[in-house]
């Protein structure tokens, strides 16, 4: 068998492991805070086989779900397992890869045309007592949250039209309701959009579609307490070039961005847009609310041009990664109005965590990762852009002041989860997986937990797992009464 492609994508913390395991009684360094039981679900793509183009990237990989569970008599298992999606089945079942380039199905071995491409590889969504491994080029697969197994494609029973779901779904913190969308949602490099309410049981209870200005990347979106933001970026998809064998996302750096909003429980007809700065990119949302004017403010992590590598060098954008300007930044903008107010708040990074009840709500602080500006030494390479981050920042959006927690050379900070606190006027706390390159091939793993409110004193207990890992993309915490729950369904 062909080996892995010797790049970035595949190597370094990228490593394929390609192991399903499960680990208990892990050694706690410190006291485990009561407050923290239940599960911490991570997705993380590992691909099965080696790709059949070179030039393959990571967000290709076969989606791993992966749980830190955090046990009521304080112990912590590991556990991890492939999502059985068509796509692994059937390479599985080949002993080779069978699809092609990333969401290019003209590129696939003809055996398995029609066949469900997405590798379920980007988030973990818990609602309404289901596990749901979501990527944005399909429907989500559901997981039984206690043995780990695949359910199978989820389609809310049957009800949803739309053929992808966003692997970031917005959950509102007073009525328990799931709003998602999904793009490309009639089929690839489709301008239609699907907008979706599910019912804090879990049920689909309202599907409309709209037309995006055009087909590109809309990997996140935002509610706020009266609408749905849904801002679109200009990296986007031709079919043309797909079927010639091209890539499916290049970034046009002379288009503008726009933003769509309306009534969170409006007509989709009445979508208003606002046009928005030629040639930035953003692809995770902090947070969107309206003041008491109705003005709405959206804080996200915005870059000049797209910041992954691969989609740079298709549309032939030589740019470096470190040479990408950008920030957490507000745009403000009225929701019948036409024009965007940008508003710096904090240093370049992304991945960010809110509360769950400040979602769509003015808030006083959020988190995020980025990179330390005093580090010694070059930042470690991996992760979904090829170089990971390396410090945790607390901010208050309203103030922008911040908190630093900054870690040593040869580590590396992936996005957290944040757990509410049983004690009254408690911030939280912060979980987390820490990466350390012990050697040139050697890598050390352990979860930190912090208290989200004095993040700068550093972990209050670590979580050591014995084996090697590859990175996430995001994860999600799950309570452990709502875990019940659902296991006596």
């Amino acid at each position: 068998m062909r080996g892995f492609p010797k790049t970035v994508e595949f190597m370094f913390l990228n490593t394929p492991i390609g192991e399903e395991l499960s680990l208990n009684g892990l050694e706690v360094d410190g006291d485990i805070p009561a407050d923290i039981r239940g599960a911490f679900f991570r997705a993380v793509p590992d691909p099965a086989f080696p790709p059949l183009f070179d030039d393959d990237t990571a967000l290709s990989g076969d989606g791993m779900i992966s749980r830190l569970w955090f046990k009521e008599d304080g112990s912590v298992d590991f556990d991890i397992r492939y999502v059985q999606t068509a796509r692994y089945k059937a390479e599985t079942a080949a002993g080779k890869a069978l699809f092609g380039r990333y969401r290019n199905p003209y590129t696939d071995d003809p055996s398995v045309k029609g066949v469900d491409r997405t590798v379920s590889n980007t988030t973990p969504i818990w609602h309404g007592g289901k596990l749901l491994m979501a990527k944005e080029d399909g429907r989500a697969y559901r997981v039984d949250p206690i043995t780990l197994e695949t359910i199978g494609s989820y389609d809310f029973g049957g009800k949803l039209k739309s053929e992808t779901m966003t692997a970031h779904a917005r959950i509102d913190p007073e009525t328990g309701e799931m709003f998602f969308f999904g793009y490309e949602a009639d089929g690839l490099a489709s301008t239609k959009v699907a907008y979706c309410i599910a019912d804090k049981a879990g049920s689909l209870v309202s599907e409309q579609w709209f037309d995006a200005p055009y087909c590109g990347l809309m990997h996140d979106f935002v509610i706020t307490k009266n609408y749905a933001v849904f801002p679109v970026f200009p990296t986007t998809c031709d079919l043309e070039r797909l079927k010639k064998g091209g890539v499916h996302w290049v970034h046009e750096q002379g288009l503008e961005s726009w933003i769509g909003v309306m009534p969170r429980y409006g007509d989709a007809k009445d979508m208003h847009w606002i046009k928005g700065p030629k040639g930035v990119s953003a692809f995770h949302f902090m947070n969107c609310f309206e003041d008491e004017n109705g003005r709405i403010h959206l804080d996200q992590h915005l870059t000049e041009t797209n910041a992954f590598e691969f989609i740079r060098r298709a549309s032939g954008i030589n740019m470096a990664q470190s040479e990408i300007k950008g920030g957490l930044v507000r745009w403000s903008f009225d929701p019948d109005g036409n024009e965007i107010t940008e508003t710096p708040l904090g240093p370049p990074g992304d991945l960010c965590r809110i509360r769950d009840a400040d979602q769509g709500r003015p808030y006083t602080i959020g988190w995020y990762l980025s990179m330390d500006p005093q580090m010694k030494g070059p930042p470690l390479l991996g992760g979904p852009v090829g170089v990971t981050f390396n410090a945790l920042i607390a901010i208050n959006p309203q103030t922008t002041e911040m908190e630093m927690l900054a870690l040593p050379p040869a580590h590396a900070i992936s996005e957290p989860a944040h757990i509410v606190s049983s004690m009254e006027d408690h911030p939280g706390w912060l979980l987390f997986i820490i990466d350390r390159q012990a050697g040139e091939h050697d890598f050390e793993h352990e979860a930190w937990i912090v208290n989200a409110g004095a993040i700068s004193k550093g972990p209050v207990a670590k979580i050591k797992i014995p084996h090697r890992l590859r990175p996430q993309v995001h994860g999600w915490w799950a309570p452990q009464e709502q875990l019940d729950k659902a296991a006596a369904l």
